[in-house]
């Protein structure tokens, strides 16, 4: 399969019917084990398309056993929605920011601290390595089974409708949506902005209205939620890096025989290293759809920022939060002290 800007932008605010990614309902009636997996990306996101792929492969690999549904684009309800029927057992599987799951797991975000990682090659050595293994423990703990690989969801970037943010200084008192998560809004606030926490589903007409001057998000995020039509201003920050954990319902990962759930897994962690290398192609090549979009980028210096956070006492207060384990083992990934 090839992922392109084409295949990413087509479709990207049409509203897709439930089950599109459905398994026909004969596969369903002769399945042994009929599971729903739920995310909030487009369906023209390389999430999609890579766990379209997947599902389709442990349905042939498990002869008709197993049938994974994919329900995208936030088709079942909201992140917070979807993480508590997953917990009940009402959908089985879920991709999740590990930024948003700390609002169940405190310490999954530790990998989301502004500024932390200078590149991907850091990125996946760390969450493919002792990052990853402390954060699944963690998730663990909350009662539910995660995945070994964890997926791309890409470095994020600021865009302003006031101009370039080119240095710490240019956010000072500067309107931004933000997530609803604590990392995001202390961030923010380290850099004396304006925070404010809106869903995802209202940020366009936010921007629109004036409501907020910007917001945080990858290239692709960006693209196909079309706010270069509300944003002038696109500054190349990587102030943080998301992915997303392929979270199962413990009962329902647990019913599956050992032989299935073999299948499972090893498909779906292939996948994500797939899609890994999809959403890294497709954001290099979307600052030029961005730029031809009429949007002004510039890049910035992360030594800057990041000397401003450390000023504020950003990394001091996060280290207490999470802990000296789960801090020490960052500071290791990343090769450097932050606080």
């Amino acid at each position: 399969m090839t992922i392109s800007r084409r295949t990413i932008l087509q479709g990207a605010t049409a509203t897709a019917a439930i089950g599109t990614f459905s398994i026909g309902a004969r596969g369903q009636q002769s399945a042994e084990f009929t599971y729903k997996y739920a995310n909030n990306l487009p369906i023209s996101h390389p999430m999609n398309q890579r766990a379209n792929e997947a599902m389709e492969k442990i349905k042939a690999e498990t002869k008709g056993r197993v049938v994974i549904q994919v329900f995208p684009n936030n088709q079942l309800g909201s992140d917070t929605d979807v993480l508590n029927q997953v917990r009940s057992g009402g959908v089985e599987f879920f991709t999740l920011s590990p930024l948003i799951l700390s609002t169940l797991v405190p310490n999954a975000s530790v990998s989301g601290i502004g500024f932390a990682f200078p590149n991907y090659d850091a990125v996946w050595k760390a969450m493919d390595g002792d990052l990853g293994t402390y954060v699944r423990g963690e998730i663990a703990k909350a009662n539910l089974h995660v995945m070994d690989k964890i997926w791309d969801n890409g470095f994020r970037q600021m865009t302003s409708s006031k101009g370039a943010i080119a240095s710490p200084t240019d956010l000072k008192g500067f309107k931004i949506r933000v997530p609803v998560s604590p990392l995001w809004t202390s961030m923010f606030k380290a850099f004396e902005s304006a925070p404010a926490s809106i869903n995802f589903a209202e940020v366009y007409t936010a921007l629109q209205t004036h409501i907020v001057d910007g917001q945080e998000n990858p290239l692709a995020i960006i693209a196909t939620a079309k706010l270069y039509e509300v944003q002038k201003y696109l500054s190349i920050t990587n102030h943080m890096w998301d992915g997303f954990w392929f979270l199962a319902n413990r009962r329902a990962w647990q019913r599956l025989p050992e032989d299935l759930r073999e299948i499972v897994a090893r498909n779906i962690n292939a996948a994500a290293l797939l899609e890994r290398q999809d959403v890294a192609k497709l954001n290099d090549g979307l600052r030029a759809e961005l730029t031809s979009k009429g949007m002004a980028i510039n890049e910035t210096k992360a030594d800057e920022f990041r000397a401003a956070l450390q000023k504020a006492g950003f990394y001091a207060e996060w280290k207490g939060k999470y802990g000296d384990e789960a801090w020490g083992i960052l500071e290791k990934a990343v090769g450097g002290k932050l606080a």
